[in-house]
């Protein structure tokens, strides 16, 4: 059902610029919600990622989360989170004695932290070529 009205709100949104959605309940009545474009497309993509059973989070950008929420999110330790920030590699801000990072901050380095796990692993490959090691 999910893949179903994933397709459908992306199909819509393909082939027309409408901003209108209907709700049709079990009894028969429906109302007519508008709904920008946009919103639209976030729903079918959300419908989408759920029909595949990925992991969905919806954070507001501006957002800030506890060292412990933040290694939660990276799927890191505490302790290794704190040696990061403390090293300069991630940015954050004291309340009080605790530590605070934003949502978008944590994505910055998430995405360098990937990037510099796909350098390693090309760097990895290529001594592997050189060596006449690869499969």
């Amino acid at each position: 059902m999910v893949r179903i009205a994933e397709r459908m709100i992306m199909a819509c949104l393909d082939h027309s610029r409408a901003a209108t959605i209907t709700i049709e309940s079990d009894d028969g009545s429906s109302p007519s919600v508008q709904v920008p474009p946009q919103v639209l497309r976030v729903l079918g993509q959300t419908l989408g990622l759920m029909a595949r059973h990925q992991p969905i989070m919806l954070v507001p950008e501006k957002q800030e989360l506890s060292t412990v929420e933040a290694a939660n999110y990276l799927n890191v330790s505490r302790p290794f989170l704190i040696k990061e920030i403390e090293a300069g590699r991630l940015v954050h801000r004291m309340v009080g004695t605790h530590r605070r990072v934003k949502f978008s901050d944590l994505m910055d380095y998430a995405k360098a932290m990937r990037e510099k796990q796909q350098e390693a692993l090309d760097k990895k490959a290529a001594n592997a070529r050189e060596l006449g090691l690869e499969y």
